[in-house]
């Protein structure tokens, strides 16, 4: 089950929102909890088991390892354990059959017989779910949150369904407290519904008008694809990845804000930046933040000497291009953001910080676009002949009835709507409206695509946004709910992942 998706929108999410706040207070985190066990076993109903038996062992492990430190033993053993039993699954499940391809491929250069492996299936959430217990036990290790008696409770934590699948990946201190107790005003729920409404009309209106363009593009044969066709296919992916990524983490932290947790923003306008050090502080940043405290420091960090730095960047990208799937473009993916970083430090980020803005972001935005060609295509052939195709400044004329029906009206105002949503322009100009029209704070800083509701609602300006913001709510679920009745073509691209 998707957000995106009628089942969701009008039956999984209203009866669940209907037990949560219908129910007594003590009775929220057990609606919660079946709920996200509800929501996992939609779609993957013979790996619920999977996923509780990963529940229970990292309790256990968190359980144990502070009973070591309350009595004064080393707990780095019950700490390896842990982790290489979160980590055996997720190996196993993603990383088999690329293990045994290319294995096989060894086997054949030798002359043996290759490796006989059936396809593997991934479980759907499997990278989030892990890296987030992964993250309890580390923090619990290093006494930087406390361990969680209760299992039910820590359930709650490794499953809740609004960041279940696809994040953002949230660490186990910043919501100890909230699942502990919490308390949902009518603010969180108003400003929840608009953030998630928002993330879905990204996703909806903006990523999948994207997508069907970007998928015709890389799905023809490379001899009918000419320049100006590769540079249409790659703008619209990175459009594409970041409203459907985006979109949902906007959702996944709308719904948790209306069941009173608090997540942390996971992009702040990453097609901004002006370097590709500055693009990783704003791209998925759950994630580029695990790896810096869970992989990047323990090894060293920048403090070992400027080979070794250099060093552990390329590993935890290596690592990162790795995470997101199971083959080697994913895997040169990584090391070329990591050898761009690599670059960075050895003096290219001084010479940019020195030059015109514009120039960074031109700089930096043609890194990432080359770099989404290795993420989206099939394999490494198919990646290095289509940027061989955005260089080489030749036409080709291409007849394709799936690309020409995908390059409709709708597209267009699609494209000019992600370019202009890309930049913090119309929040700007929202917030300015909205102190020239309600007397918002103009100054108001926040990273989130969602107008602030404030002020309250029982003075007559704060009653007017209210409803001016509801109908403008309204109308995007209507618009998003009338595209998906009528349109089979809803990705979501991080589910592979």
């Amino acid at each position: 089950m998707v957000f995106s998706s009628t089942a969701f929108l009008y039956f999984f999410l209203p009866l669940t929102l209907l037990l949560y706040f219908g129910l007594p207070m003590r009775c929220r985190n057990g609606v919660l909890l079946l709920a996200s066990l509800l929501f996992y076993a939609w779609g993957e109903l013979g790996y619920v088991v999977l996923m509780l038996a990963s529940i229970t062992i990292n309790w256990a492990v968190g359980l144990h390892i502070a009973t070591a430190q309350r009595q004064g033993r080393n707990a780095k053993g019950v700490l390896t354990l842990g982790l290489v039993l979160n980590l055996l699954p997720l190996l196993i499940f993603k990383y088999a059959n690329f293990a045994a391809d290319g294995f096989s491929h060894l086997l054949q250069l030798g002359g043996l017989s290759p490796i006989e492996l059936a396809p593997v299936h991934l479980p759907i959430g499997i990278s989030f779910f892990t890296f987030q217990a992964i993250s309890y036990i580390v923090d619990v290790y290093r006494q930087h949150a406390a361990v969680q008696p209760r299992l039910d409770r820590l359930a709650l934590y490794i499953a809740l369904f609004p960041q279940l699948i696809a994040g953002p990946i949230v660490r186990y201190r910043t919501i100890a407290a909230q699942i502990n107790q919490r308390a949902t005003r009518l603010d969180d729920i108003a400003s929840g519904t608009l953030l998630f409404i928002i993330g879905l009309g990204k996703k909806v209106l903006i990523a999948n008008s994207m997508g069907a363009v970007a998928d015709q593009a890389f799905a023809l044969p490379m001899q009918d694809v000419g320049t100006g066709l590769a540079w249409l296919g790659i703008l619209a992916y990175t459009l594409q990845i970041y409203f459907d990524f985006s979109g949902y983490s906007d959702m996944a932290i709308g719904l948790g804000r209306i069941f009173g947790f608090r997540f942390l923003e996971n992009f702040n306008y990453p097609y901004i930046a002006r370097s590709v050090q500055d693009f990783w502080r704003r791209w998925h940043i759950s994630l580029s933040t695990w790896f810096r405290d869970y992989l990047y420091i323990p090894l060293g960090g920048n403090r070992a000497g400027i080979g070794r730095t250099y060093f552990n960047l390329l590993l935890v990208f290596l690592l990162c291009g790795l995470w997101h799937g199971a083959s080697w473009t994913f895997v040169l993916w990584g090391l070329y953001h990591g050898t761009f970083l690599v670059i960075e430090r050895l003096g290219l980020g001084r010479i940019l910080s020195k030059l015109p803005a514009l120039l960074g972001w031109a700089y930096t935005l043609l890194v990432v676009m080359i770099g989404w060609v290795f993420f989206r295509a099939d394999d490494l052939p198919h990646a290095l002949t289509y940027i061989q195709r955005l260089f080489e400044f030749k036409q080709v004329v291409y007849l394709d009835a799936y690309l020409f029906e995908a390059i409709s009206p709708q597209f267009y105002i699609a494209l000019i709507a992600g370019l202009a949503l890309s930049t913090p322009w119309p929040y700007r100009i929202v917030q300015w409206l909205g102190y020239r029209l309600f007397g918002a704070d103009p100054h108001e800083e926040s990273n989130s695509s969602a107008p602030p509701i404030s002020p309250a609602l029982d003075t007559t300006q704060g009653l007017l946004k209210g409803i001016v913001l509801s109908a403008w709510a309204i109308s995007i679920l209507v618009i998003c709910t009338a595209q998906l009745l009528t349109n089979n073509y809803n990705p979501f691209l991080y589910f592979r992942f």
